[in-house]
């Protein structure tokens, strides 16, 4: 029984990974992220008063959302198993395929490719605004196309590569549990006079999360380099310099594979919510930024999720065969 589990579970995941790959977001099904936000929404409402009392309340919140958020799908699941697993795998099929945003960041990204190819710069500020979370009035052609570089750079770890990793651990149960911690950071995570202390918990939280994930993320992007004709030594060369240039222990793991693959200079300082945040370089300007490295960062991305979906089943079948 147990080994029919784990090849469901395998099975589950290679099939939302290809349907992501395949389709995209799923726009016509709630998504379960939506329902995070909600219930981020209202224990906020609950909760939150201001001053250092509210740390205690975020971890509230935080220990509330996870929880929910993993055992919901966790119940729904184990009824589906007690059914058939057939309808386990299903349905499992179907929450891993939510789970995963490798072809929506790639689609998105890609519009601002477009646009900027076209020369319509108001219009590639207007589709990059919708991925990142920079101010993007200011930001020039290159600017632009930096930011869009580096949110596919560091969503190779939060959108795919951890996402698998905690459901190649746990199954969807597992990849809801990380979509809840991420979503918590995006929505409350800050460093700022309103979330301070509310957030802090939430984003503590996400940087345990993603601790792993990132820095396999980062050693996976170094290794398929080659088959995408990118400089691996580059990037071995950079991550090891500048991994560390960021705020969040994790965030500048895949992006300074990034840059040194691509031989780009990525970062540095950027508005947010109209406030000038000073921040370090990344990577060497060893030639100037171009449209298409959009595209060559949505490959790597790509590249390394296959990579990370192929250690995962490698895995998954050992601990299979050894039962």
């Amino acid at each position: 029984m147990l080994k029919t589990l784990l090849i469901c579970d395998a099975a589950a995941l290679a099939i939302g990974f290809a349907a992501d790959f395949l389709l995209g977001d799923p726009r016509s099904l709630p998504h379960p992220v939506v329902g995070m936000g909600r219930l981020i929404t209202l224990c906020e409402k609950r909760l939150r008063r201001g001053g250092r009392g509210d740390l205690g309340r975020g971890a509230l919140t935080a220990v509330t959302v996870a929880g929910l958020s993993t055992l919901l799908p966790a119940a729904v699941l184990a009824l589906a198993w007690r059914i058939r697993p057939a309808v386990y795998l299903v349905l499992e099929s179907l929450m891993c395929y939510q789970l995963l945003a490798a072809r929506d960041l790639v689609r998105e990204s890609r519009a601002v490719q477009r646009a900027l190819k076209r020369g319509d710069t108001e219009g590639a500020r207007r589709a990059v605004s919708m991925i990142v979370g920079r101010d993007t009035e200011r930001l020039d052609r290159d600017g632009i196309c930096r930011a869009a570089v580096e949110t596919v750079a560091e969503n190779t770890s939060d959108g795919v590569i951890a996402p698998l990793f905690w459901m190649g651990l746990f199954g969807a149960a597992g990849g809801f549990f990380y979509k809840s911690v991420n979503t918590m950071d995006s929505m409350i995570g800050y460093k700022n006079e309103k979330y301070l202390f509310f957030g802090r918990a939430a984003a503590k939280l996400d940087d345990a999360v993603n601790f792993l994930p990132a820095r396999l993320s980062a050693l996976l992007m170094i290794a398929v380099c080659p088959l995408l004709g990118l400089d691996a030594g580059g990037a071995l060369r950079i991550f090891r310099r500048d991994r560390r240039k960021h705020e969040s222990p994790n965030s500048a793991q895949t992006e300074s594979v990034c840059a040194g693959a691509l031989g780009l200079r990525l970062a540095g300082d950027a508005f947010y919510g109209g406030v000038l945040h000073k921040k370090p370089f990344i990577g060497d300007p060893a030639r100037m930024i171009e449209p298409r490295d959009i595209e060559r960062a949505g490959r790597l991305m790509y590249m390394a999720s296959f990579a990370m979906l192929l250690l995962v089943t490698i895995l998954r079948g050992a601990v299979i065969v050894c039962i």
